[in-house]
């Protein structure tokens, strides 16, 4: 790992004929980001928004992934749905409720708590939502393979 701190960079640019813009950053695939159909957009592109609760999936996988390596859990597959409440509120317009449903599949129940404390600690992990001021609704689900 690199020593803290780390910084990350990212560009955007717009045209007027588009109606999407090209979201960039070095050493990366460029991707188009639109504004969302809840807000006059096709509907067609990654928005800020899921963007957002995009990035809350990707770090908590990523974060159980090297959790999980560490403690030697034996699992077969790990799947997250991120849903995230855009509303406003005392502050104006942000997202003010994310909820994070994690199911894990397991071989045996052996290491059932122990994969569920696992589960746990990558989302108390997370940097994406410990960043965030909205509330984090965290359910995991430990299914049995074996």
């Amino acid at each position: 790992m690199h020593p803290f701190p780390h910084t990350y960079r990212a560009s955007v640019s717009a045209t007027t004929t588009s109606d999407g813009s090209a979201l960039a950053s070095p050493g990366l695939s460029d991707m188009m980001v639109g504004a969302p159909a809840e807000f006059g957009g096709t509907g067609r592109d990654w928005s800020p928004e899921t963007l957002l609760v995009g990035a809350i999936g990707s770090c908590f996988i990523l974060g159980f992934r090297a959790i999980a390596t560490a403690s030697k859990l034996e699992w077969s597959r790990v799947d997250c749905e991120v849903e995230g409440q855009l509303d406003r509120d005392e502050k104006g317009m942000r997202f003010t409720a994310v909820t994070l449903r994690a199911h894990l599949s397991v071989p045996d129940d052996r290491n059932a708590q122990r994969a569920e404390r696992i589960l746990h600690k990558a989302e108390e992990s997370c940097l994406i939502t410990n960043s965030l001021s909205a509330s984090v609704d965290f359910q995991p689900v430990i299914d049995i393979t074996g």
